[in-house]
């Protein structure tokens, strides 16, 4: 397993990440358990969850059920020092959570609160601002975009509010350092130059979608990953497991995320589908096992920090964490960019 340095803090974090969102719904506890025991074992000391887990499916009663599985885990371990726990605070109209209020210094407050308390620990590691209040391009809402609605002035003096009250949370030893999610180019700097004038505490990562299906990332943020420091933390690197083959000739394996969310949050689409069967095609042809060819992609990204998976099975977290040692030479990346060259924005 490889480590690396998450942005500027002092925290070196395994170059995969255990992705908790299945907890609760999707995996028992016990399974919950052995998925942070196996990962563990097999190098990772990174766990990435969040307050409105687990979210497939998404529902208000199950809501922070996910964080406090990692809790009891916690507890039952005695583990606390050998993991580096992220976990993220709802951004506004998720209605799963505390109504669906936006972020500000009173939904840190309590979403902090309840999170510790669920979590059983004093303290995260790394906390994150699920997504922007004023909306973002992710989660499928980039062919409505339009920032020319967006209140500038509103936005900055939001930033210097929440980051002051996030500098009071880390004076007070409950936050480590801070991240950011779902975010833009324009927004992270806000965070970075805001930090820089008034000395509050810098934004270390962001957690954006990141796959062969959705390349985002590899334009502005790149570069703002690059000269800023601020690593990406890929989520869906399997693009919800439609890169592993699993879904191929309108399979609907039972229990899998198709059955229970069909549209995949929007990513399984027509178009999305003769994307899917060219990057498989390539993995074919290199006589890779085509989940780990779309892991080993992010983790060779120059921006990209730690990928987060997730499983819904022991062996289906053992076999993607064999991608973690996987670098693809010349001639796959070769392939892989043709494709990308040919369907570019696939959903």
């Amino acid at each position: 397993m490889q480590y690396r340095q998450l942005g500027t803090s002092d925290l070196e974090v395994s170059a995969i990440c255990l992705g908790s969102m299945t907890w609760g719904t999707q995996n028992t506890e016990a399974e919950g358990h052995a998925q942070i025991d196996l990962a563990l074992d097999r190098g990772v000391n990174f766990i990435d969850t969040a307050e409105l887990y687990p979210s497939c499916p998404m529902d208000a009663a199950t809501a922070g059920r996910t964080e406090e599985i990692i809790g009891t885990w916690l507890a039952a371990s005695g583990r606390r020092d050998d993991v580096i726990l992220a976990t993220k605070v709802a951004g506004e109209g998720n209605t799963n959570v505390q109504d669906g209020i936006p972020i500000s210094p009173h939904k840190i407050r309590i979403s902090l609160e309840g999170s510790l308390r669920r979590l059983q620990t004093d303290y995260v590691d790394l906390y994150q601002l699920h997504w922007p209040n004023r909306g973002s391009y992710h989660f499928r809402q980039n062919w409505d975009f339009d920032p020319s609605r967006q209140d500038s002035q509103a936005m900055r003096d939001h930033v210097h509010e929440t980051l002051a009250f996030l500098g009071e949370m880390v004076t007070a030893g409950k936050i480590r350092h801070i991240g950011l999610s779902n975010e833009t180019c324009w927004g992270t700097l806000q965070y970075l130059q805001a930090a820089e004038t008034h000395g509050f505490p810098r934004v270390v990562s962001i957690q954006n979608e990141y796959s062969l299906m959705y390349r985002t990332h590899d334009l502005d943020l790149a570069e703002l990953s690059h000269h800023e420091n601020v690593g990406l933390l890929p989520y869906s690197p399997l693009c919800c497991g439609m890169l592993t083959g699993k879904y191929a000739g309108g399979a609907r394996p039972e229990g899998s995320r198709m059955t229970i969310t069909p549209d995949m949050f929007g990513r399984a689409v027509d178009s999305a589908w003769p994307a899917i069967d060219a990057y498989i095609g390539v993995a074919r042809k290199h006589g890779l096992d085509p989940a780990h060819m779309a892991i080993a992609f992010c983790n060779q990204r120059p921006f990209v920090t730690s990928s987060i998976i997730g499983a819904t099975s022991l062996e289906q977290l053992e076999h993607n964490l064999a991608a973690a040692d996987l670098r693809l030479d010349e001639d796959v990346q070769a392939d892989i960019q043709a494709v990308y060259r040919s369907q570019p924005m696939p959903y």
